[in-house]
């Protein structure tokens, strides 16, 4: 395969925050490439990347969206990613499907909250970043602003190669920093060269020589060069600036106006010009600590890092190619399924629409397939005689979860078929049914990613789902000892039904279960009836006395009773184990055990004492906490009933920076207040089923 078409080639993402215009970027990307003759407006759902009904209601994009084209004869694949963090789950997978970032900066507004988080983790990958700056022809719009933001408080090095002519709501050109000259804007987003603005001259030397200081701190010959003679040759510059961004150093800058339809070639210009290759990346890591070249040359490996379905309802798996060469009807091997899988034909994928590509494709190279029968998101697909399992990184945990109802019986099944298929499409979903609430859980990133995903539902499968709260899982547990015995004797006729149990009972350690102990001597009740009386006091336990939650930990010891030759059996044994322990439960007391979490939730400092003080008034106790680096990690345990609704509280506390994972920890009994709320609650319903 041609190395040298591969040199050029590039596969990037777009990323940044809701609303700083990354799908206008991407749409004049395409139209200053020739992919698409026209600009298409969001709000009018006519642009090639935010296509789903979903997406034209909400103003904005709510799943990432792919295509290719070319500029200057190369190939370039962009994969467009959301903004909102409720739809960002699968970033992680998108991240590792391209080797740079642009990230789009709102001239107006600024840095926005979120955009420390995300421009950090994407830091933390290693990936190079461009950084472009849109907007600037908002009146708003400050320029120098975003760049002192983007270095003091992302802590990047920027190297504005661009600076922008610009005034209040004008966006006019440009100064080409490294030739050191001035470009306009014409009408269609072209540029003509013109004078430098004589008051602009002083801003042009200040960034021209940052970005110098920036470029040769990456190379000591450079840096020697610089310090001697005070400038760096163009060529020079470039060579050096292009090694900064390759170790990710440096962060390219570029000023934009997506909606007026400039800036785009320099954008394209920059990606073509100090972006990396396929070939350019470190190699691939896999599961067994192997790793692959991303070359050519070596065996294949290709990684499916999305599902997409189509319009017409079909479904693709999208692969990257990590290594080696793929072409239409291939059959590659599925490690992590052990099973083998032919590809099909290749599609290029273009927005919402698909095009079949003949060509070969290596490294870098995004394409689809029609939906494979043995593959999901997140496996590698590979040479069968040389296998290779791409070591993926993790997904960020669901952080919401509601309880799904039908309307109807054929809408559950319906809904089950269709949320199920949404699944595939859509991995950072999770689908559950708790056996002990009985609730079907869908749980997500946030309230706004499971009622985008219900809305795809209804539209797609025309089945009404409601949305509710999660049922809390309470039991119950005994305060007490206590010593009781019980017969049952039951007689209408012909044989009747006879068992008596004495059994003792106490309460066990949070965590330590249930136990059944048999002393019974001397064949008082037949070895036979024994399990009987072990399963009715285990039925009986399902459902508590409080307010019918089961009870747990605690220890029965089933020491005497007797039976009848006759009329004795094992219903009546199991009968009168649930009336024995129903007994023993009264006499020993009950209360209400809640579920208790632990958070983990990373916050910047500045948010440490508003989120700790927001622990503790939801009853939680704060276990520990550490800082670094201007993020502070916190260690809380806190009842679930607290903080089922937690994403949507932090994200409001922190503007967007704030984060948490969150696991089942332990039981403990609750609160007097919150157990008379449950067994009302809990009697309340149960006269309303009886009425």
């Amino acid at each position: 395969m041609d190395k040298t078409a591969l040199d050029k080639q590039r596969t990037y993402l777009l990323a940044g925050s809701s609303g700083t215009g990354k799908t206008s970027l991407g749409e004049m990307i395409l139209y200053q490439s020739g992919q698409i003759n026209r600009l298409g407006g969001i709000e009018s759902g006519n642009t090639q990347l935010d296509f789903e009904p979903e997406e034209t209601k909400k103003g904005g994009s709510v799943q990432s969206a792919l295509t290719t084209y070319t500029w200057n004869k190369s190939r370039h694949f962009l994969l467009d990613t959301p903004g909102d963090t409720n739809f960002l789950g699968e970033f992680p997978y998108q991240l590792s499907a391209v080797e740079s970032a642009i990230y789009v900066l709102d001239a107006a507004d600024g840095i926005k909250p979120q955009d420390k988080k995300q421009f950090g983790d994407i830091r933390k990958t290693g990936k190079p970043m461009l950084a472009v700056v849109n907007k600037l022809d908002r009146e708003m719009a400050d320029f120098e602003q975003v760049i002192t933001d983007l270095k003091e408080n992302l802590n990047a090095k920027p190297a504005v190669l661009y600076v922008p002519i610009s005034s209040a709501g004008s966006f006019e050109g440009f100064v080409d920093i490294l030739e050191n000259k001035a470009y306009f804007f014409k009408d269609d987003g072209k540029v003509e060269q013109g004078e430098i603005p004589g008051d602009m001259q002083e801003t042009v030397n200040k960034h021209y020589e940052e970005a110098m200081e920036n470029i040769a701190e990456n190379d000591e010959e450079l840096m020697d060069k610089y310090l001697e003679e005070g400038e760096l040759g163009c060529e020079e510059a470039r060579k050096g600036l292009h090694t900064g961004v390759l170790n990710a150093e440096i962060v390219p800058v570029c000023p934009a106006a997506a909606l007026s339809n400039k800036g785009g070639s320099q954008v394209l210009n920059l990606l073509q010009d100090f972006m990396p290759s396929p070939l350019e990346r470190e190699p691939w890591q896999g599961t067994d600590g192997s790793s692959r070249e991303p070359s050519p040359d070596a065996p294949t490996a290709c990684f499916v890092f999305k599902t997409l379905t189509t319009p017409f309802g079909g479904q693709l798996n999208v692969l990257r190619v990590l290594s080696g060469v793929i072409s239409s009807d291939v059959t590659l091997f599925n490690p992590a399924q052990d099973a083998r899988e032919k590809l099909g034909q290749l599609q290029w994928v273009e927005g919402k629409s698909q095009e079949p590509c003949k060509e070969e494709l290596g490294p870098g190279a995004i394409v689809a397939v029609a939906k494979l029968k043995n593959t999901n998101t997140g496996d590698t697909l590979c040479s069968e005689k040389e296998p290779f399992e791409f070591d993926k990184p993790e997904l960020h945990q669901p952080l919401l979860s509601f309880a799904l109802q039908a309307a109807t019986r054929d809408d559950e099944d319906k809904m089950m078929v269709a949320l199920n298929k949404l699944l595939e499409e859509d991995v950072s979903l999770k689908l559950e049914h708790n056996e002990e609430t009985r609730d079907i859980l869908l749980s997500g990133m946030g309230q706004l990613h499971i009622e985008t995903a219900l809305e795809k539902v209804r539209r797609r499968n025309k089945v009404e789902v409601e949305l509710n709260e999660p049922k809390i899982p309470y039991k119950e547990t005994l305060k007490g000892k206590a010593d009781v015995s019980n017969r049952f004797k039951k007689q209408s006729g012909g044989r009747g039904q006879f068992g008596e149990c004495n059994i003792r009972v106490a309460p066990k350690g949070r965590g330590e279960g249930y136990e059944f102990v048999n002393q019974i001597v001397g064949g008082v009740i037949p070895k036979t009836y024994i399990p009987a009386v072990d399963q009715g006091i285990q039925e009986a336990a399902e459902k508590g006395p409080l307010a019918g939650y089961p009870v747990i930990d605690f220890q029965v010891v089933l020491y005497d009773g007797s039976y009848h030759s006759v009329d004795s059996s094992e219903m009546a044994f199991k009968i009168t184990g649930s009336q024995a322990f129903k007994k023993a439960a009264d006499q020993a007391g009950v209360t209400l055990l809640e579920p208790i979490m632990k958070l983990n939730i990373s916050v910047p400092d500045d948010y440490m004492g508003d989120i700790i003080g927001d622990v503790s008034s939801r009853r939680g106790k704060v276990l520990g906490y550490e800082t670094s680096q201007g993020i502070t990690q916190i260690g809380a345990q806190v009842p679930m009933a607290e903080v089922q609704k937690y994403a949507p509280d932090l994200r409001a506390m922190t503007g967007g920076q704030g984060t948490f994972t969150m696991e089942f920890d332990h039981y403990e009994e609750a609160p007097a207040h919150i157990q008379e709320k449950v067994i009302e609650e809990a009697n309340r319903k149960a006269e309303e089923e009886h009425s």
